[in-house]
């Protein structure tokens, strides 16, 4: 034990100790500000959709798939024309009242009363992955559609650009969305989310991850 404090005591180790500590204190702020940066962008280009069923019924989970096909058929004639979130969320904003209504007309034509909730927000998403596009978890601005008692598992997507493709099991997203995407990401943000075959890339997505579900819990709190 007495070695240990007296080698601990030596200026060498000191400084060594010091250093070490300072690399690891700029290695994490250069990587906190790199994610900040990454993570702003991905998310400052995106609009999602966030749909939670009544309960996790066959039949509570059967609508819900229903009610968000129909939303998306919606979604996807209105936003036909726009380039940008923002715009997007406008006129989502401009027509929250039609997209309740559809949500109620497909509830009561499948022979359920439930109730419809529908926000426009910034709320947490896991990490998703839409074909050869993903997106690390986070907080993102969506709209929130909530049936019922809202309390069956819930389904994500992005409706701009839109990725909410039905077939999910084709595993491409088509072209247009890519490059509607590519054209609202920097390059890094774009390579990220759409390039999963590169080591480098690959430790890079994990590292938005990590900090994008600490920045979620130090929003809960």
């Amino acid at each position: 034990m007495k070695k240990i404090l007296k080698f601990m005591q030596n200026s060498k180790v000191k400084s060594g100790i010091l250093l070490s500590l300072l690399l690891v204190l700029y290695i994490f702020i250069c990587a906190n500000n790199y994610v900040q940066v990454v993570s702003a962008d991905i998310s400052n280009s995106v609009f999602r959709l966030h749909v939670i069923a009544n309960s996790n019924s066959k039949e509570d989970q059967n609508l819900k798939y229903k009610v968000r096909d129909k939303l998306l058929d919606y979604m996807n004639s209105l936003c036909i024309n726009i380039n940008s979130k923002e715009e997007a969320i406008s006129l989502v904003q401009a027509h929250k009242k039609e997209f309740e209504n559809i949500a109620l007309e497909v509830i009561h034509e499948e022979g359920f009363d439930y109730c419809v909730n529908i926000n426009i927000g910034n709320f947490e998403f896991p990490t998703k992955t839409y074909g050869d596009i993903s997106l690390p978890a986070g907080m993102y601005d969506a709209l929130r559609v909530e049936i019922g008692n809202a309390s069956g598992q819930n389904w994500w997507c992005v409706m701009f650009p839109s990725l909410c493709f039905i077939d999910i099991s084709s595993g491409v997203v088509e072209e247009d969305s890519k490059e509607l995407l590519e054209d609202n990401l920097s390059e890094e943000s774009y390579t990220i989310v759409s390039d999963n075959s590169n080591a480098i890339v690959k430790f890079k997505f994990k590292i938005l991850e990590f900090f994008g579900k600490r920045d979620v819990t130090t929003a809960k709190n």
